[in-house]
């Protein structure tokens, strides 16, 4: 028996941090690549390096990068499956510099060749904390509903992309800009009390400059 056979539909057991955090994690990932995983390289820091694979997290993880949610009984053969599926992977322990003693730094590639990379924390009860996307310090959990938008620095573009949900009444509830320096990538993190339409999505992803967008449905919502 292992840590799987302990833990009920809801992941609830002796490390939701290392299980439950650890599915959101990768379906989080998942969801931002928009796309099914080709490849992940999988960098387990701290307690996941020593632990990952007596707590199951190396499965929780690729279960949650094949869009499998953290109550989905298949998390417990998902290695199994991702071979199937031609899925490419692989392990290894990294050390990351301040960062939470459960993180993984996950880098993809999705069947078409786009890449994305994370690195995300569990930080206990099944919560995550996303702390880097594609090369940028974020700050974001997905407990509510998150609009992530990559795109080049440019004026006009936060007018561009809030006149998009103001004129759909979608409302923001919070709002962060990251960029590595001007002129260059950037990036918008929105919290939002609804979810936008797809017209909204296809119109924000027309916007010059926006190189991605994709919405995360908050688990709060």
């Amino acid at each position: 028996m292992d840590l799987f056979d302990l833990i009920g539909p809801v992941m609830i057991g002796p490390s939701s941090s290392h299980t439950a955090g650890a599915a959101r994690i990768g379906l989080t990932a998942r969801m931002l690549l928009g796309e099914d995983v080709a490849q992940a390289d999988i960098g387990f820091h701290g307690s996941f390096a020593a632990t990952y694979q007596g707590h199951g997290t190396d499965r929780a993880v690729v279960g949650g990068l094949m869009g499998m949610g953290v109550d989905d009984p298949r998390l417990r053969d998902s290695l199994n499956l991702a071979k199937k599926q031609g899925m490419q992977i692989s392990f290894h322990p990294v050390s990351i510099k301040g960062a939470h003693p459960n993180t993984v730094r996950l880098s993809l590639t999705g069947v078409s060749g786009k890449h994305l990379t994370l690195e995300a924390a569990s930080v206990g009860g099944g919560l995550v904390e996303i702390r880097s996307l594609d090369g940028m310090r974020v700050d974001f959990t997905g407990k509510n509903n998150t609009l992530i938008i990559h795109h080049t620095d440019a004026p006009g573009m936060i007018a561009a992309v809030t006149s998009c949900l103001a004129q759909e009444s979608v409302n923001i509830a919070t709002m962060q800009v990251y960029r590595t320096r001007a002129g260059a990538d950037a990036m918008m993190v929105l919290e939002l009390d609804e979810a936008p339409a797809a017209p909204v999505m296809t119109a924000i992803r027309s916007l010059p400059d926006v190189q991605s967008a994709e919405f995360l449905k908050g688990r709060d919502a």
